[in-house]
């Protein structure tokens, strides 16, 4: 689940940019359509958000594996493009992370900054991002996503080569997040990506292997306002399936306001589930040191009549974007089980536990 989530926090990123600024935008509106592609990988501007998220684990000769995360969003502001270039109109934020065991927390780095001067952009052809000197680019010839992200405490350069077809999440691309038809975004995953990748880290350059899960969704919609956060899950299972499932939590104790999961085998169609037939239980929970909130980090998740289990990487994979996207949340690499047994490798994200999530 992409577009409600991450509306919230860029929405929350946007405004310290945006403070004095009045409301003159009228925000497209997420209606059912066919996507089409190549031009739908690339920016949607008219719409409030929109992001490019791509998940990972890398493995390396020797070494234990870690867990990366490269998320591009794109944020149309309140404020009508003006006559002066400096109009922040569209803003570009950028995050990177390395789950690394050994460390036992997160490496994190951070970018904001607005669309122009051809120092950043988001091309509307294809994917095709630049922060600066950070860059997340589709090759158009072989499907390949490229990323060179030169963080302040590591440097990550990546090829993601796609292995199945697109995954259009929802119904054939339009994902419903909330009772109302509004609260819905264009949502399609790449999963099962091949990645290579150098890490430069500590003053070694390690090459690394291993696989990802992209996500790509724009919307102008938040989510119910009854709504308090989430928890989502992308993982690439061994034998080739893909499942993502999700649930959006009401700020009433124990209710649910909207529950989805698709499951697609490596060849195979996909079968979308909601309501009841998507569960997630607490199995094990970690406590913050820095901000006392209590993180799930391991739960149990039954999708139709299968029933499957997170475990983390490490229980300290808290992510503070306060200093570009406002918000405090848990997003990990994670170990899929089924049956008490590895079935798989993805991510686990949680919001709404330090604070609910309000624009």
């Amino acid at each position: 689940m992409r577009i409600s989530r991450r509306a919230l926090l860029l929405a929350a990123g946007a405004a310290p940019l945006m403070r004095g600024a009045r409301a003159e935008v009228t925000y497209a509106t997420v209606t059912p359509r066919p996507l089409v592609f190549p031009r739908d990988h690339g920016a949607h501007p008219e719409y409030r958000t929109e992001w490019w998220y791509l998940t990972g684990w890398l493995e390396a000769r020797g070494e234990a594996p870690i867990g990366f995360q490269v998320t591009f969003f794109r944020v149309r502001t309140n404020r009508e493009p003006g006559p002066s270039r400096f109009s922040p109109a569209q803003l570009v934020i950028a995050h990177v992370a390395i789950a690394s065991p050994a460390r036992g927390a997160l490496l994190h780095d951070e970018r904001a900054q607005r669309i122009g001067f051809g120092l950043v952009e988001a091309s509307t052809a294809d994917t095709d991002l630049r922060l600066d000197r950070w860059r997340f680019v589709r090759d158009a010839a072989s499907g390949e996503y490229r990323g060179t992200i030169p963080a302040r405490s590591f440097d990550l350069t990546l090829s993601a080569r796609p292995t199945q077809p697109l995954l259009l999440q929802g119904r054939d691309g339009f994902s419903q997040k909330g009772p109302q038809p509004t609260q819905a975004s264009h949502y399609y995953s790449q999963p099962q990506l091949a990645v290579r990748a150098t890490l430069r880290l500590d003053g070694a350059t390690r090459e690394a292997g291993g696989i990802a899960w992209l996500d790509h969704e724009w919307s102008s919609s938040v989510l119910d306002a009854d709504a308090i956060g989430w928890d989502w899950i992308g993982m690439n299972l061994d034998d080739g399936s893909a499942l993502t499932a999700f649930q959006i939590r009401s700020a009433v104790a124990g209710r649910i306001v909207h529950r989805y999961a698709s499951l697609r085998p490596a060849g195979g169609p996909v079968r979308v589930y909601e309501g009841d037939a998507v569960r997630f239980e607490a199995v094990s929970t970690w406590r913050s040191p820095r901000t006392n909130a209590i993180y799930p980090v391991a739960q149990g998740i039954r999708v139709g009549d299968r029933m499957f289990e997170t475990r983390p990487l490490m229980n300290d994979q808290e992510l503070d974007s306060r200093a570009s996207t406002g918000s405090v949340y848990w997003e990990g690499a994670s170990t899929l089980l089924e049956g008490g047994r590895p079935a798989g490798r993805g991510y686990l994200e949680m919001t709404g536990y330090v604070a609910p999530m309000k624009l």
